[in-house]
């Protein structure tokens, strides 16, 4: 760390899409310094250790997957803006997943990263609505989803005017929202396409080491480009003149400058810095805080899950009512519906596999009703809903014998929106930050960027997309 007080580009935030636009700016000579509160990169998708064992923060898989040698997609992009070999990644591809609907997800449709087993359960399961699916996917093949000035239009909408079947809507929904929407019940067309994009029509895929492999390609790629960075040390205010930025007060009090300022962090967690207030934004403003937020339980088990009798699913989407309810928990934890990963089930080749088991549940949540509870409510909540989440989501799995979860548990943790905003400084516990998304990542001030979540591009691939795209939108290509 070399202590500069001025920069060519300030970062906020070494999340994915912080350090993506931090590599991308370096390797054309800007002078850059990414500022992370906490003592770990990664953001929202990053990792923590505890007893001797490293646990991933938000990765059941890395989106947007598709095999060497396929042109046009965001991963290729992405690899290329960065200058990264696909092999550093060291990606292994799921074996299948499943959307599992009904009291015991006795209506499912299978996917794997091979998108014709998609359209050949929705033609057996849904005969009358194979051709309006077909019609479907031309539709979100043929949509601009990069594009930055594309207009807003109801995802719910434009779905409906192809598919009839509202169950086979809500199953289509489910994998798209838990995976990236910050909108209740519904969402723009355009970031239902990069959802759909992602899942289906590319596929899902994991580096058998997780998520630590990305963020240390990330840094090493940062570093060798001549990118600094600080870590612990916050930014708590932007001052401004004249409409411009014209210092960033750090934590401990002291200024540096810079001509630009990329935010990663949110766009309400920014406008509090240009406007420096201590207070969340309210609703009426129009970077509000989102109001979805959720728990997951992580089960350490010293077997595969697979030897409980659960197969070969890798993730499951999971859901028992008559509809699919995407909104803010009335409870501490929603269990209607949720996402089931198991790890162990990507396919890391011949004679691989992860020295443990485990079997991790997300379920949608209420921030309110964990933000302020004493310690030891606090702890009691969470082991009462950590059981209470073991039972719903196993509803949607074989049957295993019975006591052999119990038997075979090791360890286990679990993290809710209290957590998510102790360690990444998201109000509300928003995962997926604001329903509002600034597509051209444009703020009050001139030369502040938002990049990452609230810009619009979801997911860890779209996260380091974003990060790229503002820093050549709004720094390569002016300067």
């Amino acid at each position: 760390m070399n202590s500069a007080s001025h920069y060519d580009v300030a970062i906020i935030g070494a999340g994915m899409s912080g350090l993506a636009a931090g590599i991308r700016l370096a390797h054309f000579g800007k002078r850059v310094c990414i500022f992370e509160r906490h003592n770990a990169p990664g953001g929202l998708n990053g990792f923590y250790s505890l007893g001797g064992r490293r646990y991933d923060v938000g990765l059941h898989a890395m989106t947007n997957f598709v095999r060497p040698g396929v042109k046009g997609t965001p991963l290729g992009k992405l690899l290329r803006q960065l200058r990264i070999d696909r092999d550093e990644f060291a990606l292994c591809e799921q074996k299948q997943s499943r959307i599992a609907f009904g009291p015991q997800g006795g209506t499912s449709l299978r996917f794997t990263n091979d998108f014709a087993v998609l359209e050949s359960e929705v033609a057996q399961r849904f005969p009358a609505q194979i051709d309006g699916f077909r019609r479907l996917v031309g539709a979100v093949r043929a949509y601009d989803d990069v594009s930055l000035d594309a207009p807003a239009e109801s995802a719910r909408a434009v779905v409906r005017r192809h598919v009839t079947d509202p169950l086979l809507e809500d199953m289509l929904f489910c994998p798209v929202m838990y995976y990236g929407s910050a909108t209740e019940r519904d969402l723009e067309f355009g970031q239902f396409v990069i959802m759909f994009k992602a899942l289906f029509l590319e596929g899902f895929a994991r580096p058998f080491d997780g998520v630590r492999v990305i963020i240390r390609v990330l840094l090493e790629k940062f570093r060798a480009a001549g990118g600094e960075r600080r870590m612990q040390c916050g930014v708590r205010a932007l001052r401004a003149h004249a409409g411009r930025a014209t210092a960033l007060v750090l934590d401990d009090g002291s200024e540096v400058t810079a001509d630009h300022v990329l935010s990663s962090i949110g766009a309400p967690e920014t406008e509090v810095l240009i406007s420096d207030q201590s207070k969340i934004p309210n609703p009426q403003s129009q970077f509000f805080t989102g109001a979805l937020t959720f728990v997951e339980t992580i089960t350490i088990l010293d077997c595969p899950p697979a030897a409980l009798g659960w197969g070969e699913d890798t993730i499951v989407f999971f859901n028992d009512s008559d509809r699919f309810d995407y909104v803010r928990s009335a409870d501490q934890v929603d269990l209607r519906s949720g996402v089931i990963c198991i790890p162990n089930n990507f396919d890391y080749g011949p004679g691989r596999a992860l020295p443990e088991g485990i079997f991790r549940c997300t379920c949608l949540a209420s921030y309110d009703r964990w933000a302020h509870l004493p310690e030891e409510t606090y702890r009691a909540d969470k082991a009462r809903w950590y059981a209470a989440i073991q039972r719903s989501a196993q509803r949607f799995l074989p049957p295993a014998p019975a006591g052999a979860f119990a038997r075979a548990t090791v360890t286990t943790d679990m993290f809710t929106p209290r957590t998510i905003t102790r360690f990444t400084g998201h109000f509300g516990g928003a995962i997926y930050g604001s329903p509002v998304k600034h597509r051209q990542g444009r703020t009050a001030l001139a030369n502040v960027y938002l990049c990452g979540t609230d810009q619009g591009f979801l997911g860890i691939v779209g996260a380091m997309l974003s990060g790229i795209s503002m820093a050549n939108f709004h720094i390569l290509q002016k300067g």
